[in-house]
């Protein structure tokens, strides 16, 4: 409970402006969404409003998840960020709920403990017996083009909010929506960056690599891998059925890549292209565990198509050691982060090899020279590959076919 307002009177002359100063003015170093929220809700509190528990709830382009819940108590060091999962919307507790009423255009919903019938929802009566709560209130919070989310405070005082309270913070939420939009779009840039052409490539976009022909030459093992027969599979196969078997595939060989420090920067087809810089002690084994991780996983996954009455699915994964140039590339107005260089080309030669040799994992001699992956490798010989001047040293990880 608060002490210095407890008795459930006005707030202070001038809080109204004091935090809009700050939301619209002092927080403007704040970098992150879930500190101004914080930083709002403390000092509500601080100031005598009885505000013990508040959340937002944001709509987010995540290809996993359908939004986040921020919230923040009273007492707690930091906020508290979960996200939400795409099927929350067809869930019983979401029906009739404060979120759904929002998103169905509630102007303002409110519930007080002990209140019962028709707008009463069971899950806020829930959280307000757990948490101590007497008072809950939400409204939507507004964003540009008609976007609308979710700011909810509860409060733990003896009658909850007193009508000032209520109206201090429907007055205060457009300038907290106006703040939080803006952190809110650059969490979601900094997503889909992340998602559509990876985090390392999405950190230097946003450090002002954008310029055509900007980047810099790397050192990195390079990964190509492959899905066989996929043409026929494409051809013969209902769409949905394609899209599924690709989202099956690619879950079994990407997040082993991700998992062992691996960065994949395109797919191509039912083709992927990845690095692993080399900027560490061990960035082979991390690679050679990739390719082992992911060779498990397809094995995994071709039991379980086996046990369906599915064919399996054969996959070639080449990798090569070399200097790429890591960068921008393409037209005036659309452009590609990408690496491009000779040593991409061998690691695609040596992908197409792995069909030649019957085997899944090949690797070449510039690899397989760097420290402590020797051991888990198997010297198959000399080859010629298209387009590379002279025959290469060429390596199976040991455990394939």
């Amino acid at each position: 409970m608060i002490e210095d307002h407890d008795s459930g009177g006005e707030p202070p002359s001038g809080l109204r402006d004091a935090l809009m100063r700050w939301l619209l003015h002092d927080a403007v170093d704040e970098r992150f969404l879930d500190d101004v929220f914080a930083g709002f809700c403390d000092r509500l509190r601080r100031h005598g409003v009885a505000v013990a528990h508040a959340t937002l709830h944001l709509r987010t382009n995540h290809p996993q998840w359908l939004g986040i819940e921020i919230l923040w108590r009273t007492g707690c060091r930091a906020p508290r960020s979960r996200n939400l999962d795409y099927g929350l919307f067809g869930t019983e507790g979401f029906r009739g709920s404060p979120a759904a009423r929002i998103m169905a255009g509630a102007a303002m919903v409110r519930q007080r403990r002990g209140e019962t019938g028709n707008e009463a929802h069971p899950e806020v009566a829930g959280l307000m017996a757990v948490e101590g709560l007497t008072d809950f209130v939400a409204w939507p919070l507004r964003y540009t083009l008609g976007k609308r989310h979710m700011a909810a405070f509860a409060s733990d005082r003896p009658g909850g909010f007193i009508p000032a309270e209520v109206e201090l913070l429907a007055e205060l939420l457009p300038a907290l929506a106006v703040v939080t939009e803006v952190r809110h779009k650059n969490r979601l840039t900094r997503l889909l960056l992340d998602t559509y052409v990876g985090p390392h490539a999405g950190e230097m976009i946003l450090n002002g690599a954008t310029r055509r022909g900007s980047g810099v030459t790397v050192e990195a093992a390079i990964m190509v891998v492959d899905l066989r027969g996929f043409t026929r599979i494409s051809e013969l196969w209902p769409r949905d059925d394609v899209i599924a078997l690709l989202n099956d595939y690619f879950d079994a060989v990407c997040c082993p890549v991700e998992r062992n420090g691996g960065e994949i920067l395109k797919f191509i087809g039912d083709g992927l292209l990845a690095i692993f810089p080399l900027d560490g002690p061990d960035v082979g084994g991390a690679t050679l565990r990739a390719a082992g991780q992911a060779r498990l996983a397809m094995r995994d996954l071709n039991a379980a198509r086996d046990a369906a009455g599915q064919e399996p699915l054969g996959y070639g994964i080449g990798v090569h050691a070399g200097a790429v140039m890591y960068g921008n590339i393409g037209s005036r107005t659309r452009l590609d982060f990408t690496i491009i260089g000779p040593a991409v080309n061998v690691a695609a030669r040596l992908e197409g090899l792995t069909k030649e040799l019957d085997t899944d994992v090949l690797v070449s001699g510039a690899f397989a020279a760097l420290p402590g992956v020797s051991s888990s490798l198997t010297c198959l010989g000399r080859f010629p590959l298209r387009g590379v001047g002279k025959k290469l040293a060429v390596y199976a990880l040991a455990g394939g076919k």
